[in-house]
């Protein structure tokens, strides 16, 4: 079929007025896929159907080929599009993606004609947002996008016409090695259609055209040569340009006049000849060979498969180079990550304040000291006392920082690496946030890249005033954590419900209990949250080895509500980059100043459970002679001192001298049946001058 006009459907690249911009590639899964034609977007109606179009990714956006139906009001579009009253495009979709103001990925589910592309930019309209997983949203309505741009009419173009086109996209879009090989087949038909023509109609050639040797004394032969024989037989495929009796060499079988050309050469590359039009020599094909494969094409339904079947029969070798090679299911590297899911929820449940500096004041009226009291006639009435405790929590600038080389982003061309990158930035520091707020960065105290704990207060690690500790026996069963879950409630204090955080490990363990005869408790994590009385319960890859003084954390409850996180004007997070002249290097910078504290008493609990005895003291830090080079560890119950390079027990006392520039590094781990504080600082590093 040849369609009634193409267009552009969508162009990548162009800034739509709402500041988005459509990525190229966005639509790449639906090449090749046909989507219903539709008069302005008014897809309601089955009378408004006017046909379909097939669509095509491109580098610059998503072409379309378009067909009308046999419909009176089709037909009444046909005539308007071929007069040029119409001459717009635009497309519906849903389910886009977006990243940083880029739509990255959606669903083309019809084209339109419509009487103006809006603008000479590009526009999406009628848009709903709301946020999705990682640094993506979702464009969850409805969408019209226009370009803007003007359809291209066909002007009944002729037979094939269209088809040649898409195939010379194809030819040019292929590697050299796959471009020989179509040479190779292409000149293989046109040499069996060339020795067709020379044979004529018949074997006496009274029809026929002698090309190469005419039938005729001194007549100049097709090369320009006098054709010196006496006569050029009755042969007329014959050639005669040397001499001789002139007959040439007859082919006398009238069924197929390209019988006598098997096992000849018939290679020509007809879109690289020299200038003497001289042929290529390369492998051999005959017509029959040839036929044998289209006839079985044909019946398999596969010129792939028709191709494979005979190569070797016919001594085709490097067959695959004449199909596509492997492509990437994505254009972009797979991340391998922790599970996120959790980092939205976090960041989504917190309460958002428009100052950085946090302070917090409350006032204890639990005390007996506190009640109201009766009053005796003629008695003194007594003051009450009441007790008053706040604290302040100040901001801390959070950040990740990233640099490519130019040449890099040049050269790479399989994926926009920049807005990878930009991506994979914003995921990673939103991870970094969640983690701060839920239950601490986990690095050390002296580590220089922390997150200070009296910035971003840290929920699991937070005061007993602010988060209610739950005691749990080193050894309980899941029937008793469920019980003891239930039995504190009285001690939570926060806003209404609260959510539950912990590791996937202890979900499995609650959901997997049962009854007596061995049937499932809870079916899934819903009927578990209803039963343990909270709205929901997300597990946390980074929960995991979280401890606290009291032991290692096992559940925490929270409604992250009570929670809030402080920006200023110019502190939210925010994105810059540069470009270093003297290294050629571009800079990526993303960043946030925030605070981030629970300001109310006991508005979460944690559950912890003991892991044997608390090392209640500081950690005794080993000594190093830099000038003998000597280290010295000390002996400290609980504690057992390692060489953090070959995971080594050093032994109390002083250990043999290491060379001038050789580097020791020790790690203090808890010895069995003890376990260290929360945040203290646990590694050294010594370096002999």
């Amino acid at each position: 079929m040849v369609p009634d006009f193409s267009g552009w459907a969508t162009k990548a690249g162009l800034v739509c007025s709402d500041g988005r911009t459509i990525m190229a590639d966005a639509f790449k899964h639906q090449d090749k896929m046909t989507v219903p034609l539709v008069w302005q977007h008014n897809h309601k109606d089955v009378e408004n159907v006017l046909g379909h179009v097939e669509l095509e990714n491109r580098d610059d956006g998503v072409y379309c080929y378009a067909y009308f139906n046999g419909t009176p009001k089709a037909q009444h579009a046909k005539v308007a599009v071929a007069h040029k009253d119409i001459s717009s495009l635009s497309i519906w979709a849903n389910q886009l993606k977006e990243a940083g103001k880029r739509v990255m990925h959606g669903s083309i589910k019809e084209v339109s004609l419509v009487m103006s592309g809006a603008n000479p930019g590009a526009l999406i309209d009628q848009l709903v947002l709301k946020h999705g997983e990682g640094d993506f949203e979702t464009l969850d309505d409805e969408a019209y996008i226009f370009t803007g741009l003007e359809l291209e009419h066909e002007d009944k173009p002729a037979e094939g016409e269209l088809v040649h086109t898409k195939v010379g996209v194809i030819y040019e879009s292929m590697t050299d090695e796959q471009k020989s090989v179509v040479q190779f087949f292409v000149a293989t038909a046109l040499d069996a259609l060339e020795h067709s023509d020379e044979g004529g109609e018949g074997a006496d050639g009274t029809d026929g055209e002698n090309t190469e040797g005419e039938n005729a004394e001194g007549e100049q032969n097709a090369d320009g040569e006098n054709a010196e024989g006496e006569q050029g037989g009755e042969g007329t495929a014959g050639e005669n340009n040397s001499g001789g009796d002139g007959t040439g060499s007859t082919d006398t079988n009238n069924e197929d006049s390209l019988g006598h050309q098997e096992g000849s050469n018939m290679t020509r590359n007809v879109f690289d000849q020299g200038a003497d039009n001289s042929r290529n020599t390369g492998p051999t094909l005959t017509h029959d060979q040839l036929s044998t494969i289209v006839a079985d094409a044909e019946k398999n339904g596969s010129f792939k498969d028709s191709l494979l079947a005979h190569a070797d029969e016919y001594g085709i070798t490097n067959i695959e180079l004449l199909f596509p090679e492997a492509k990437m299911i994505d254009n972009k590297p797979e991340w391998i990550t922790r599970r996120m899911e959790w980092v939205n929820t976090v960041l989504a449940g917190v309460r958002k304040l428009p100052y950085s500096r946090i302070k917090s004041m409350s006032a204890d009226l639990t005390h007996e000291e506190a009640r109201a009291k009766g009053y005796i006639k003629a008695t003194l009435k007594k003051t009450q006392y009441f007790s008053l405790a706040g604290r302040e929590t100040t901001p801390k600038t959070i950040y990740k920082k990233q640099q490519l080389d130019r040449d890099d982003i040049v050269d790479i061309t399989e994926l926009d690496v920049v807005n990878w990158i930009w991506g994979e930035m914003r995921f990673m520091l939103n991870e970094e946030i969640a983690r701060a707020i839920l239950v601490g960065d986990g690095r050390e105290p002296d580590d220089a890249d922390k997150i200070n704990e009296d910035n971003i207060r840290p929920i699991a690690q937070d005061d007993p005033f602010y988060t209610d500790v739950v005691n749990l026996p080193a050894e309980y069963t899941p029937e008793q954590l469920v019980e003891l879950v239930i039995r504190s409630r009285e001690l939570y204090k926060g806003a209404g419900n609260p959510d539950m955080f912990c590791t996937r490990s202890i979900l499995n363990d609650l959901l997997l209990q049962k009854d007596k005869m061995g049937r499932r408790l809870y079916r899934n994590r819903t009927e578990l949250a209803a039963e343990l009385e909270v709205n929901s319960i997300t597990d946390v890859p980074a929960m995991e080895g979280v401890t606290r003084d009291e032991g290692e954390v096992q559940i925490l409850l929270v409604n992250l509500s009570d929670y809030s996180v402080g920006t200023t004007r110019g502190g939210e997070i925010s994105t810059f980059d540069d470009f270093d002249i003297d290294y050629n290097q571009y800079k990526y910078l993303i960043e946030g100043r925030m605070s981030g504290a629970l300001t109310k008493h006991k508005t979460a609990q944690v559950f912890v459970r003991a892991e044997g005895t608390l090392v209640s003291a500081a950690l005794s830090a080993p000594t190093f002679n830099t000038g003998t080079g000597v280290l010295t560890v000390p002996t400290q119950t609980g504690v057992v001192y390692k060489n953090a390079d070959t995971d080594a027990t050093l032994s109390a006392g002083a250990q043999t001298a290491v060379a001038s520039g050789v580097t020791v590094n020790v790690v203090a781990v808890p010895a069995t049946g003890y376990f260290f504080h929360h945040n203290i600082d646990t590694d050294w590093s010594f370096t002999r001058a």
